[in-house]
């Protein structure tokens, strides 16, 4: 989890490793009280393949509890409760807010960071500023896809060490595509 303002580096999970590791989980525990129930000793084993898994456990099971104790077993909605909870921060509060369509908003992993960057669109050094750039300029219309758009686009086309320039659908407005194309 990357501290308030520090730029991202790489990931300490994928989405794939997480769904993997958390599919047997939640057959047995799909509920805060359940997970609080597992202790972090027995939600560990089901985690132990996701980087920083231990620490990863202690913030689910303190999560859990104070989901159970403060909220009932239900998800608070508003982004200072979300950040308040151990282990969320403002990207995982971004993307919980703008899924459900409660706030737009860009979470800034490292694929959003980069793409960003490479296209003009931010010159920030901190995801916290980049999402202020990017909120700032992308079309409210356009603000609860955008990041998923930026995400993709980093994922499979704009990759952080052999960007696929040639196939990109906008390379020709692309401030950085010299720097990689006959690279």
């Amino acid at each position: 989890m990357l501290g308030h303002g520090q730029a991202p580096t790489r990931a300490q999970a994928t989405d794939k490793s997480v769904n993997k590791a958390t599919q047997e989980l939640y057959r047995i525990a799909d509920t805060p009280r359940k997970i609080a129930a597992l202790g972090v000793e027995g939600l560990t084993p089901f985690i132990k393949t996701i980087g920083l898994y231990r620490n990863k456990a202690r913030n689910v099971v303190a999560l859990s509890n104070i989901l159970i104790d403060r909220y009932g077993g239900k998800v608070p909605l508003s982004r200072v409760a979300l950040q308040d909870l151990p282990g969320v921060g403002r990207k995982t509060a971004s993307v919980v807010l703008n899924e459900l369509d409660i706030e737009p908003a860009i979470a800034v992993d490292t694929h959003v960071f980069r793409v960003s960057h490479r296209l003009g669109l931010a010159k920030a050094k901190t995801p916290d500023k980049v999402e202020a750039e990017l909120m700032a300029k992308i079309p409210e219309r356009y603000l609860t896809r955008a990041h998923h758009w930026l995400i993709l686009h980093g994922r499979y086309v704009c990759l952080a060490r052999r960007p696929k320039c040639e196939s990109c659908l906008v390379s020709d407005l692309c401030p950085s595509r010299e720097l990689f194309v006959g690279a």
